[in-house]
């Protein structure tokens, strides 16, 4: 049988980095001796993540387009002519025998130039509203997957699947670790916990609300473990206490989402996932500065279903404290959101995925 070799393409943000790797992981599984090549946008964060995954990657010169005038706009056409004579030559050398996208412009231009060499493509969309890249590519995709119903308005439902977004498997019963984690992050077993998430590099308003609802926690009982992000930690780090503790990055997620009791976080793809597997009750605070506003989307998602509570960055001085207090005070409102949201929760998305693929390879 002769070795099965998969090229994998997505980047710009741990929304687009973290499930590609899980898809890596999960078809290093089943195939022990398949090959791995990983190809990002030269200057983003998966040039660090993928090889410290243990993944070989290759970067392309290649950005978005600005929403407004700039230099870097009008490098665009070169940009994307070099990141498609650069994947064609990936390709060529590589010769993979699938090819899988999970978002990010260099998942554009691999994906667009194995349509080209008649190589089959598995695009993996993870939010409830597809970006542009994954719309354009999806009419010649051999396979859709996506994490959320009703995406068939935008591509062709033939070749959609409902699969869910891959996750770490860590995190698929993280409950029976609470004793450890409370000792993990030396929390009081006797208070609950807030974990407040922000994303890898931070959420400045989500930061700024935090800092100025110090006192309040205080009083509601509750202690804090607070992200917030790497771009924040000198601006807020002074600010642990004996109820807060700042970090800049998590890396027992396991841990922390086992020693919360209620969450505060922006609505991303992967970590609305997560939480859905979690099953904590939760406030979604979508970012307003994303594509196609797709954050507020995703929490829409779940919180149409009574799954979560959501916040728009506009309305948290006037809302946040009368809203966090109803939540924290009523265990009856606590027990519905996180049936809820569990029932949301897709945790074989990246087996699924794979199956997929092992279609493709046949």
């Amino acid at each position: 049988m002769s070795v099965k070799k998969f090229i994998i393409s997505g980047g710009g943000t741990g929304g687009h980095i973290y499930p590609a790797i899980a898809i890596a992981d999960e078809l290093k599984n089943k195939f022990p001796d398949a090959e791995f090549l990983f190809v990002g946008a030269k200057d983003k964060m998966e040039m660090q993540k993928v090889p410290q995954a243990g993944y070989k990657i290759k970067g392309l010169w290649i950005a978005g387009l600005q929403r407004k005038l700039t230099l870097k706009n009008a490098l665009f056409p070169f940009k994307l002519s070099s990141s498609l004579w650069k994947s064609f030559l990936i390709l060529k050398k590589f010769k993979p025998d699938v090819v899988i996208g999970t978002g990010g412009f260099a998942s554009g231009a691999v994906l667009k130039m194995a349509t080209v060499l008649n190589i089959p493509t598995l695009v993996q969309e993870q939010n409830s509203y597809p970006g542009i890249t994954n719309k354009l590519l999806a009419k010649k995709a051999s396979s859709i997957c996506v994490a959320y119903e009703n995406l068939e308005r935008f591509f062709p439902k033939e070749k959609t699947k409902l699969t869910g977004n891959p996750v770490r498997q860590d995190l698929i019963s993280v409950d029976k670790n609470r004793t450890e984690a409370i000792a993990y992050f030396n929390l009081d077993k006797t208070k609950k916990t807030v974990l407040v998430l922000g994303g890898s590099l931070g959420a400045r308003r989500i930061n700024q609300l935090i800092a100025q609802e110090l006192e309040f926690f205080l009083k509601c009982d509750v202690q804090v473990i607070w992200q917030c992000g790497k771009l924040y930690h000198d601006q807020y780090h002074n600010l642990s206490a004996a109820n807060v503790q700042v970090v800049s990055f998590i890396d027992r997620m396991d841990l922390v989402y086992a020693a919360a009791d209620f969450i505060i976080s922006r609505s991303g793809a992967s970590s609305v996932s997560e939480l859905c597997i979690i099953g904590k009750p939760t406030i979604f605070i979508p970012s307003p500065n994303v594509a196609e506003d797709h954050q507020t989307k995703n929490a829409n998602a779940i919180c149409d279903k009574n799954g979560a509570i959501l916040i728009k960055e506009s309305n948290l001085d006037n809302d946040f404290e009368t809203i966090f207090k109803e939540m924290i005070s009523d265990e009856e409102k606590q027990k519905t959101l996180s049936q809820n949201i569990k029932k949301l929760a897709l945790p074989n998305a990246t087996k699924d995925i794979v199956k997929e693929i092992e279609k493709l390879l046949n």
